[in-house]
């Protein structure tokens, strides 16, 4: 069955078995779990990108040949 024909009333449906078999409630508290969620991923992505970076400007910094390092 493919997905691509459920259309604007399919997706109302949906919507309101979704809302009736749990309750608006529930529903709440699972999309701020959701949220917290994204949330938690962007600011992982974010941190990774930015520890990436430091390295890559750390390694920048020096330049000098192992030998003549030894020289100085």
């Amino acid at each position: 069955m493919p997905l691509n024909n459920i259309g604007l009333p399919g997706l109302l449906l949906i919507a309101v078995v979704v809302l009736v078999l749990f309750g608006r409630g529930k529903i709440s508290s699972l999309m701020g779990e959701v949220g917290k969620g994204i949330t938690s991923f962007k600011k992982g992505v974010r941190e990774g990108a930015d520890e990436l970076e430091q390295d890559a400007s750390e390694m920048a910094k020096d330049v000098t040949p192992e030998t003549d390092k030894d020289k100085v």
